[in-house]
C-alpha cells in the first residue's frame, strides 16, 4: 500500500477485492469504509458463477485525515475474514510505465501526448527501443530514451539491460508501444500482468509484418486491434480491450493501415488507462474490466 496523498476534497483510495463468491460481502467491505469514515464515490462488483469468485473495485473519498494504520488495519481484517486479496491504492500517485518502441510511433506519439496533457495518470521515466529513430521526439519530451538494439545472438544482453533500466526505475508496468521484438519466455514468465502489449488486428487474425495487406487480400469487412497482457504464449495473453472499424473493398491497404493504426492508439490508451486505474482482474487467461 502506498503512502496516500490530499486530493483536495479529502483523501481518496481505491479498494479492489478478489475472493471466493458468499453472502455480505458488500456489506462487510462497506461497513468497514463507514468506520473509516469514508464516502462510496464508486463501486462495482461482479460475482462470477463460472469460477464462483467475486471481484469488486469501490472508489472512496473521506472529509478528514486519514489514518492509514487503521486503513491497514481494516484491509487485514477483511482479507482474513473474507478469504480475499483486498488491496489498497492511492488513486494520485502517478503509475510508472516503461514504454517500448520500435520503428512505428502512431502509438507512442498517442501516448506521450495523453502523458503530457494529463489524460493518463503516468510518469514515463525511460523509453526503450531497439532503433534511433525517436529519439529526438522522446528526449523533446525530457524522457530519457535509451537504445538497446537487438539480434538473434544479443537477446540476452538486450534483455539483461531492460531488466536494469526496469529495477533502476522502478518501473510498475512496460508498454509495448508498437515493439517489435518478441520476448523471451523468462521475460514474459518474470513479469505476469505488468506488460501490455498492443496487437494490429483483432485476435485472433492475421499475424505477421503485414497484417493490412492480409486483410486487403481477404476482403475482410472489419479491422481492429487488441491490447492484451504479454505471455509466453505468442498474442494469446489475455485481452484487455479491443477497437474496430468496418471497412469495404474500396480501401486500399494504405487506407486501412491508417484507420487501424487510429485504432490501435486508442485501444492501447484505453487498456493502459484502466490498467493503471486498477480496473482490470486478471484471472488466468481472461480479464475482468470495471468501467
Amino acid at each position: 500500500m502506498s503512502a496516500l496523498v490530499d486530493g483536495g476534497s479529502g483523501r481518496e483510495i481505491v479498494l479492489t477485492l478478489s475472493g471466493p463468491d458468499r453472502r455480505g460481502i458488500v456489506h462487510a467491505v462497506t461497513g468497514a469504509m463507514v468506520r473509516l469514515g469514508l464516502n462510496i464515490l464508486d463501486s462495482q462488483q461482479f460475482g462470477d458463477p463460472s469460477t464462483g469468485e467475486f471481484h469488486l473495485r469501490m472508489h472512496l473519498q473521506g472529509e478528514t485525515v486519514l489514518d492509514e494504520g487503521a486503513l491497514e488495519g481494516e484491509r487485514a481484517r477483511l482479507a482474513a475474514e473474507l478469504g480475499a486479496d483486498v488491496s489498497i491504492h492511492d488513486p494520485h500517485q502517478p503509475h510508472r510505465l516503461l514504454v517500448m518502441v520500435s520503428r512505428q510511433g502512431h502509438v507512442l506519439n498517442d501516448l506521450l501526448f495523453r502523458v503530457r496533457t494529463g489524460q493518463l495518470n503516468v510518469v514515463v521515466p525511460a523509453v526503450v527501443s531497439n532503433h534511433e529513430d525517436f529519439r529526438a521526439e522522446v528526449e523533446w519530451h525530457g524522457i530519457p530514451f535509451h537504445h538497446v538494439p537487438v539480434t538473434r545472438e544479443t537477446k540476452p544482453q538486450a534483455e539483461a539491460r531492460l531488466r536494469e533500466i526496469i529495477e533502476a526505475e522502478q518501473v510498475e508496468t512496460v508498454a509495448l508501444a508498437r515493439y517489435m521484438q518478441v520476448l523471451s519466455h523468462e521475460m514474459c514468465t518474470d513479469f505476469p500482468g505488468r506488460i501490455i502489449n498492443i496487437h494490429h488486428s483483432l485476435l485472433p487474425s492475421f499475424k505477421g509484418a503485414r497484417p493490412y495487406s492480409q486483410a486487403h487480400e481477404r476482403g475482410v469487412k472489419v479491422i481492429g486491434a487488441t491490447a492484451h497482457y504479454v505471455t509466453a504464449d505468442l498474442d494469446e495473453g489475455p485481452i484487455i480491450e479491443q477497437d474496430f472499424r468496418r471497412v469495404d473493398h474500396r480501401m486500399s491497404p494504405a487506407q486501412l493501415a491508417a484507420t487501424g493504426a487510429e485504432l490501435e492508439a486508442m485501444a492501447f490508451g484505453r487498456a493502459l488507462r484502466w490498467h493503471v486505474e486498477r480496473r482490470v482482474v486478471l484471472r488466468g487467461r481472461r480479464t475482468i474490466v470495471f468501467d
